[in-house]
């Protein structure tokens, strides 16, 4: 039988490097015991912050495995010794990760019982898990996933853009024309943009952000489910201003924009005044001030006073009840 076929059969044990061993983990002030883990790479999802965003499935998950496959071990040691789970940790990060894959894949060959967790949430966003578990399941060998944490979605359901839709970009590159240019190919995806980035090019990136999309609704969600968790929504420019006035933020930070069609069109008053009277054509003065605003973004009060003054100025063929009953 080969490691494929004992890998989704569990027919022959989980081979001579994972004998079974009695392994526990702490919660809520007690102690319990692992399940036997099947062979193969399980790929757990870990807390963003706040240390009680972990299922029970994953500490059990962690605490059975051979061995836990860290991009920082020291960040991952916190967690484990917070719940009490002694597994040895692997280091595998974007600097050894060529040269320790093939260990991994070995040990998985053999019958080893791993689990795969990034600094922080579910792995492979943003980080280098994507190659190991290709590999993995090239081989034939078994990934499971045990579910939970996720920034990207932490932030876009406190954002209060829209959700049915959304484009998970991660960082931006780092020089302003490089990143303008990236901006401007993904600025016509039809749902919210999601983004991770520094708090030191923060700012920038955000003024870029608006140079190329507009003004539209955004929201910088910063330190999500920790002690100083922030939300900041608002326009893009004026979230571009607030944060060129301030030092630079601390904490992971996670930028969300809404999708195309909801930014601020920024009309002069005479392409301002050119839309109402091509509206007012067809429209009452306060319907056609509605659409505009609409259209714009703009305040429905002002664009309806422009209205006003334009009829006031210049008689328009406008409907009967062409100022509609106020504002």
């Amino acid at each position: 039988m080969n490691h494929q076929q004992r890998n989704r059969s569990g027919g022959d044990g989980p081979g001579p490097e994972a004998p079974e061993r009695r392994t526990t983990f702490t919660a809520f002030g007690l102690q319990a015991e692992a399940q036997p883990l099947e062979p193969g790479l399980h790929v757990v999802a870990t807390p963003i912050g706040n240390l009680g965003d972990i299922s029970l499935r994953a500490l059990g998950t962690l605490a059975a495995a051979d061995a836990i496959i860290a991009e920082d071990t020291r960040v991952t040691r916190v967690l484990l010794a917070h719940y009490g789970i002694t597994t040895p940790l692997v280091a595998y990060h974007e600097h050894n990760a060529a040269v320790v894959r093939p260990h991994l894949l070995a040990r998985l060959e053999a019958g080893a019982k791993l689990a795969l967790v990034s600094d922080a949430g579910t792995p492979l966003v943003s980080d280098p898990g994507f190659k190991l578990v290709a590999e993995t399941v090239a081989a034939g060998f078994k990934v499971t996933s045990a579910p939970g944490a996720s920034a990207v979605l932490a932030a876009l359901v406190v954002a209060g853009l829209p959700t049915d839709r959304f484009f998970f970009e991660g960082f931006l590159p780092q020089k302003g024309a490089a990143r303008r240019g990236r901006i401007g190919e993904i600025a016509a995806v039809p749902g919210t943009l999601v983004f991770f980035e520094s708090p030191r090019r923060l700012a920038d990136m955000l003024a870029d952000l608006a140079v190329v999309l507009g003004d539209r609704e955004a929201a910088v969600a910063r330190e999500l489910t920790k002690f100083y968790e922030n939300v900041r929504r608002g326009r893009l420019n004026d979230l571009a201003a607030q944060y060129a006035q301030e030092d630079a933020p601390r904490g992971e930070i996670v930028v969300l924009v809404a999708p195309p069609g909801t930014e601020i069109a920024t009309l002069g008053e005479a392409d301002l005044d050119e839309r109402l009277r091509i509206a007012m054509q067809k429209h009452s003065v306060k319907d056609a001030a509605s659409l505009i605003a609409a259209e714009t973004g703009m305040k429905r009060r002002d664009v309806y006073a422009r209205a006003i003054a334009l009829v006031s100025e210049q008689p328009l063929e406008t409907p009967a009840d062409k100022t509609g009953g106020g504002g």
